[in-house]
C-alpha cells in the first residue's frame, strides 16, 4: 500500500519541481527564492491564527471570472496594486486551489490507509515535503491591496454641481483663515514645532468654542434623526485597520504607530469608523435592526505632510476632531444606496444651516454593506465659518446655528495681548534686569 501511495505522490513531486535527496525533498526551481523573499504581514491573518476572529475569507470568483473589471477598479483608485499584479495573483490562487483538492484527496484516502501513511511518511521524509512545496504567499498577500467592487455608476470624469447658497462677496480684500483667527487670538500655529511638531495648532476662547459648537450641533441634530451615540478607542489593532482597507504597515503610512516594545501592534485611529467597524468585527446583527445608524465625535490622528515647508493653517493637521456618520446593511447595493443618500441629504442640511457654500460631485458610488459620510470636519468647517463670515474690521459673524454655542453673534478681537512671546528667537530681545542700554 505504502508503494502504491509512493507512485501516486512521485508526479506531483515532479510537477512541483521537486526531487528526493536522501531523506528529505529538495526544491529544484530556480524562479523560487523563498529567503530571498521579504515577508509581508497580513495583520487579519495573524488575527485569526491567534483565535480572536475567523480566517478572512478572499472573494476570488468575481477576480478570476472577470479580471478586467478588477483591473477597471484598480486603475480608478490608484491604489499600491496595479492591473499588472493580477496575472500572478490569479495564477498563484489557481494552483493554491489545485493543491487544496490534491490534499483533499490525499486526506480521503488518508482515512482508508492510515497505517500505511504514516509509515510512507517515515520512510520517505514527506513531512519535509510538505513544508517544502507550500505556495508562496506573496502574491496573495497583495490581495488586501484590492478596492471595493466600483460603482457602476462611476466614472472618470466627475462633475461637480454648486449648491443654492452663493459664494459670499466682499467690499474689501478678504483675509485667509489663519490671518482672522491670529488677529482675533482665537488660533495659535505659531512657535510650536518645539511643543507638538509642525502641522499642529491651539484653538482659545472663541476658536475653542467653535469646535465645541460644531460638535454639539451636528451630535444633536444626528441624535434626533434616530443616529445611536457612540465614542471609540482611540487605540487599535492593526487587524481592524486592514479590515477597513487601511494599511498601518505600509511605508509610507498615514497611520501613527505606536513604540512596539512597550505596546505591541496599536495604532492611533485617524478616522471614527475604524473603531466603530472594530465594534461589528466577529458579531452579527439582526435583520430587523439594519440598516444601522450611527454616530461618533472623535479626534483624528493622521501623519499627513511632516515638512514645515507645507503653507501654516488648519488645512491637513496632524490631529483634529471629527463627527462621522457610519451605517451598516444588509447586501446589495438598494439599502446602502439609500443609507448614503441620507447621509447625503444630511451634509446638505448641516451645511445650510451653517450658511456655508458647497459643492456636490455627482454620480456618487454606493457603497456596499458598510457606509460611512462626515458629518462634521471640525478644522474644515472653521476655515469656511472664518473666511466666509469675515467683516471688514476684522470681527467674524457667528452663524444663528451655533449662537446658543457661543453665548454671540459676532466674535471679536481681545481688547489685550493675552500672551506675550518672551522665548529665544524674538526679533528684539529685552534687556535683562540690571543690564545697561546699548548706545
Amino acid at each position: 500500500m505504502a508503494a502504491s501511495m509512493a507512485r501516486r505522490l512521485w508526479p506531483l513531486l515532479a510537477r512541483r519541481g521537486l526531487r528526493p535527496q536522501g531523506n528529505c525533498v529538495s526544491s529544484q526551481n530556480p524562479r523560487r527564492s523563498f529567503a530571498a523573499e521579504k515577508p509581508d504581514r497580513n495583520l487579519l491573518y495573524e488575527h485569526a491564527r491567534e483565535g480572536y476572529s475567523a480566517l478572512p475569507q478572499l472573494d476570488m470568483e468575481p477576480l478570476c471570472a472577470c479580471p478586467e473589471e478588477v483591473a477597471r477598479a484598480l486603475d480608478l483608485r490608484k491604489g499600491e496594486l496595479r492591473p499588472a499584479d493580477l496575472p500572478a495573483i490569479i495564477a498563484v490562487w489557481q494552483e493554491l486551489r489545485q493543491l487544496r483538492e490534491q490534499i483533499r484527496s490525499l486526506e480521503a484516502e488518508k482515512e482508508a490507509v492510515t497505517e500505511a501513511v504514516r509509515a510512507l511518511l517515515v520512510s520517505m521524509g514527506l513531512s519535509r515535503w510538505g513544508a517544502a512545496v507550500r505556495v508562496p504567499p506573496t502574491p496573495l498577500r497583495k490581495l488586501k491591496y484590492a478596492p471595493n467592487e466600483t460603482h457602476i455608476n462611476n466614472s472618470r470624469s466627475c462633475v461637480t454641481v454648486a449648491w443654492p447658497l452663493r459664494l459670499p462677496t466682499f467690499s474689501f480684500q478678504p483675509r485667509g483663515h489663519l490671518e482672522i483667527g491670529e488677529k482675533l487670538d482665537i488660533i495659535r500655529q505659531k512657535r510650536l514645532s518645539h511643543v507638538s511638531g509642525h502641522r499642529s495648532y491651539y484653538l482659545r476662547g472663541a476658536g475653542a468654542l467653535l469646535q465645541h459648537g460644531l460638535v454639539n450641533f451636528t451630535l444633536s441634530k444626528l441624535v434626533r434623526r434616530g443616529f445611536t451615540p457612540m465614542t471609540v478607542p482611540d487605540l487599535l489593532r492593526g487587524a481592524v485597520f486592514e479590515g477597513c482597507g487601511m494599511t498601518p504597515n505600509a511605508t509610507p503610512s498615514q497611520i501613527y504607530n505606536i513604540d512596539p516594545s512597550r505596546f505591541e501592534d496599536l495604532n492611533l485611529a485617524g478616522t471614527a469608523e475604524v473603531g466603530l467597524a472594530g465594534y461589528f468585527m466577529d458579531h452579527t446583527v439582526a435583520v430587523r435592526d439594519l440598516p444601522v445608524r450611527m454616530v461618533c465625535s472623535s479626534t483624528c490622528y493622521r501623519a499627513e505632510t511632516d515638512t514645515a515647508k507645507e503653507p501654516r493653517g488648519l488645512y491637513r493637521v496632524h490631529h483634529f476632531t471629527k463627527v462621522e456618520m457610519f451605517g451598516v446593511t444588509g447586501p446589495g447595493l438598494e439599502q446602502s444606496s439609500q443609507l448614503l443618500e441620507d447621509f447625503l441629504s444630511l451634509q446638505v442640511e448641516i451645511l445650510t444651516e451653517l450658511g456655508l457654500h458647497f459643492r456636490l460631485p455627482s454620480g456618487l458610488p454606493g457603497p456596499g454593506q458598510g457606509v460611512n459620510a462626515t458629518a462634521c470636519a471640525v478644522p474644515r468647517l472653521l476655515i469656511a465659518l472664518l473666511e466666509s463670515n469675515q467683516q471688514k474690521d476684522g470681527s467674524v459673524l457667528v452663524p444663528p446655528a451655533l449662537q446658543p454655542y457661543l453665548g454671540t453673534d459676532r466674535i471679536t478681537a481681545p481688547t489685550h495681548v493675552p500672551l506675550q512671546y518672551i522665548g529665544p528667537n524674538q526679533p528684539r530681545k529685552p534687556r535683562d534686569p540690571g543690564q545697561a542700554a546699548s548706545s
